[in-house]
């Protein structure tokens, strides 16, 4: 370390130098690695951010200290070094140092043209982000005067001579990086990276590498894995530079290939050496590397090297490689691997190597990618899916009676809806890609057509590829990725298991949902909405019968024909979840919504019904509400129209006993929607006792079965006390709570929430990211009172939320027993869990 009298500190880089990541930034710290591994390193220097920042105030550190560690006529390179790479930094300038006598020594050592060539390049690069020039007035000429011209055109802008001193210029790159990396664009452009506004800069200034001579030379990148897949496979570029009276450049292969010449044929040697270089960064920097390297005349010489960039499903597998070869612990391997990245492992994927035709872009409401003939109803849905034909159902926004259509379509699309829209939250329950609120595109349904921003018009049958990951629509087929559901993947989630201390279940509908959630090794079911039941064409004919029945018998008649049907869903649940908790959600949704919208549906209703128009007009219009969130649904049904829950606590207990029998003994769990009030849960529960009672009597069977209060309602938080005397566990419904404690519908909130966001009223959208404010104390407050109350009370999230990695890390603090969320979500939830076991202290005991 060489100290100076001013304030300045700057360090030689050697394996003892005192370098530190938050000081110097990451491409010091990594460069002294490399010379730890006794790699050949160009010479190097690194400034502190201290220094960096003064230097950007207009004190200048001792630049003539600096070259002379260097020696006279040197050529330097300077590049950022801020303390993440993400951050990125002020680009990279080349040949600090060239001038006249310079340019001379390489006309004799290298020739004339490639002199010219790197003097030209240094000077273009200087008089437009050092002087600030025109850079019109410096663009590249291949004449032969061209290096005369720009040195000419520099004097008569800035009324001097390029400067000839290389302290001079080092001065002025360092000065020019500095107050670049302080100005108010570089801020704003960092900070939407992630980094914070006052983030520090190091920079490090080294010995050129210039990667020309008379032999092999010239300048390149490898790296040991494939970026997209993690398999082994040896990638990058060489572009070799031969010296002459005419100067040429050729791009190499870094390996054999048929369609050209190789660096691995031009000097086994070398490329050898190059891939034993690799092996060591691999091994003693813990990561797969990629290098950037020059060749002088066959000496090789490493500039640079830097983590290679992955997809989600390359970092699982180079994470688990690591680990299994004994390079990383597992601790290190699951915290390698960011758990939302998982996302991409489970669906098909757009191949980021292909062509693109980008329409629009929307939000990503659930991952994945599908192509498919674009279609305007569910009914044409469902008759594509019968032709075997893939589909995508778009829409404006959808609708509960969409959701045929969505089980037929390959992704949904929709003008509009924020991330738990019914269309966003139904589509991560099915594992369909989806975009929402794209209002980049004019949907319209009466013309079935879709028109791009580019004006271009889209019609029904035309071809679309959605990619629910990214948010992009594309025009046309795509080529797709398929999913990754390896034993790297498996392996991964297995670690995560052993670590993880909080319970993750999934939400599940449908027997194909708990088959997807069993695959992805879910701990039960959090939530079957059994409304969803009930939108297939047979069931919804009678649904309807029994909303128009005109008395409490007729009802029940109409329900004695659901019932079987039910029976069977609930069966299917409980045999493929094979003994693990299934809580299944009594009915929750307004009965308008099983109800037709326009007058030709009302009218195949009066036909279906044998009832007048009129008849089924005025029905239909009775039901309606001004608010239906908050009108007649959930367990106010339940208290007025009882006949609803009687039929399906009979249907759960019923196939609990038939699923026990043939297998693992089934304790279902049944949750009550939206109550706000003690004695709902009373009322509610004494009906379903008698049904309960009246099962273990005709069936001759013994069972058990728990009560849970879905907590949706900011005044069942706050009452948690006196409802948790009736219920054995209270699980928080957080989309609906949300809406409440806010005030704010959640399929509406996408048109304004981007401008409440960006302006800072909310720190991010409440129905994506949990707020901990708010409604987390409303969870802390329900929690603890319920917990008062019933020390044995199960506490647990069934909301979009559960499966967010920042609620998964609220939750586990609150000591809340599991989360659950969309099957699809399962992984991502699982891996997030074991994150915060390995890096935040265990929750308090319950006492």
């Amino acid at each position: 370390m060489q100290k100076h009298a001013d304030f300045a500190e700057f360090t030689e880089l050697v394996p003892t130098a005192a370098i530190r990541t938050e000081r110097h930034g990451w491409r010091a710290k990594c460069l002294q690695r490399l010379i730890r591994l006794d790699l050949p390193v160009p010479q190097t220097v690194a400034l502190p951010t201290e220094t960096v920042r003064a230097i950007a105030a207009g004190q200048m550190p001792d630049t003539a200290g600096i070259a002379a560690i260097f020696g006279p006529d040197f050529l330097v390179s300077v590049r950022s070094s801020p303390e993440k790479p993400e951050w990125g930094g002020p680009g990279t300038v080349l040949n600090v140092g060239m001038n006249d006598a310079v340019h001379a020594q390489l006309i004799e050592s290298h020739g004339k043209e490639a002199a010219d060539a790197l003097y030209l390049r240094f000077v273009q690069i200087y008089a437009v982000n050092v002087a600030r020039l025109d850079p019109d007035m410096f663009h590249d000429d291949p004449g032969p005067k061209a290096l005369e011209t720009a040195l000419a055109l520099y004097r008569a802008e800035t009324d001097e001579p390029f400067p000839q001193s290389p302290a001079r210029q080092l001065a002025e790159v360092l000065r020019s990086m500095a107050r670049a990396w302080e100005g108010t664009t570089a801020r704003l452009l960092r900070q939407a990276k992630g980094a914070p506004a006052e983030a520090p800069l190091g920079l490090v200034i080294q010995r050129m590498a210039l990667g020309i001579g008379p032999g092999l030379s010239g300048s390149g990148e490898i790296q040991f894995v494939d970026s997209v897949t993690g398999l082994p496979r040896i990638t990058g570029r060489f572009r070799g530079q031969s010296q002459g009276r005419k100067a040429s450049e050729e791009t190499l292969y870094l390996v054999h290939d048929p369609r050209g010449a190789s660096l691995e044929e031009a000097d086994p040697a070398l490329f050898a050496r190059l891939v034993e270089y690799g092996a060591r960064c691999r091994e003693h920097l813990r990561e797969e590397m990629q290098i950037e390297f020059t060749i002088e005349s066959g000496a090789p010489m490493l500039i640079d090297a830097v983590r290679v960039r992955r997809s989600g499903r390359a970092a699982v597998r180079i994470a688990v490689t690591l680990a299994e070869e004994g390079i990383i612990s597992r601790e290190d391997a699951l915290l390698r691997v960011e758990p939302r990245a998982l996302t991409e492992l489970l669906h098909y994927q757009v191949d980021p190597r292909g062509a693109q035709d980008l329409l629009a872009r929307g939000i990503a409401a659930s991952p994945g990618a599908a192509t498919g003939r674009i279609v305007f109803t569910a009914s044409d849905a469902q008759a594509s899916a019968a032709r075997d034909e893939p589909c995508i159902l778009v829409r404006r926004e959808t609708v509960p009676e969409d959701v045929r259509g969505m089980h037929a379509a390959v992704a949904v699309l929709t003008e509009r809806g924020g991330m738990t829209s019914h269309a966003a939250v139904i589509a991560r329950g099915l594992g369909l890609p989806c975009i929402v609120g794209c209002a980049d595109l004019a949907v319209n349904p009466r013309d079935r057509t879709v028109t791009a921003p580019d004006g271009r018009i889209f019609r029904e049958g035309d071809v679309f590829t959605v990619d629910g990951t990214n948010g992009t629509v594309l025009a046309g087929a795509a080529e797709m990725l398929e999913p990754a559901l390896d034993d790297g993947f498996r392996t991964l989630l297995r670690w995560a298991d052993n670590v993880r201390d909080i319970g993750i279940r999934a939400n599940a509908d449908t027997p194909d949902d708990a088959r997807t959630a069993r695959m992805f090794e879910a701990e039960g079911i959090g939530l079957a909405r059994t409304e969803h039941m009930f939108f297939d064409d047979d069931r919804l004919t009678l649904m309807r019968e029994m909303i128009f029945a005109d008395t409490p018998n007729d009802r029940r008649i109409a329900l004695e024909r659901l019932l079987p049907m039910q029976r069977a869903d609930f069966t299917a649940l409980f045999e493929i979840m094979a003994g693990l908790p299934v809580c299944i959600r009594l009915f929750d949704p307004p009965l308008h919504e099983f109800l037709p919208h326009d007058r030709e549906g009302m009218r195949e209703l009066a036909e279906a019904l044998d009832r007048p128009l009129s008849e089924v007009t005025r029905r239909c219009e009775a039901l309606r509400e001004f608010n239906p969130m908050l009108g007649m649904r959930g367990v106010r049904l339940g208290v007025t129209v009882p006949e609803i829950y009687d039929m399906q606590a009979r249907a759960i207990f019923e196939a609990a006993v038939e699923a026990g029998r043939r297998g693992a003994p089934i304790v279902p769990e049944v949750m009550i929607p939206l109550v706000s009030a003690a004695r709902e849960v009373e009322i509610v529960k004494t009906r379903i006792d008698a049904v309960a009672s009246a099962v273990r009597t005709e069936m001759k069977a013994e069972f058990t079965w728990r009560l849970g209060v879905m907590v949706e309602t900011p005044r069942a938080a706050l009452r948690a006390g006196e409802i948790a005397h009736h219920a054995h566990f209270l699980s928080f419904g957080t989309n609906d709570l949300t809406q409440m404690t806010y005030g704010l519908s959640r399929d509406d909130a996408g048109r304004f929430m981007s401008t409440y966001v960006k302006q800072g009223v909310y720190a991010e959208d409440p129905f994506h990211i949990l707020d901990v404010e708010g409604v987390g104390e409303l969870l802390l407050i329900g929690a603890s009172r319920g917990r008062a109350a019933r020390r044995d009370v199960t506490i647990s999230v069934c909301g979009e939320h559960g499966g967010n990695p920042e609620s998964i890390a609220f939750c586990r603090a609150a000591g809340f027993d599991y989360v659950s969320c969309s099957p699809f979500r399962v992984p991502v939830a699982r891996l997030a869990a074991a994150h915060f076991a390995i890096l935040a202290p265990k929750p308090k005991k319950r006492s």
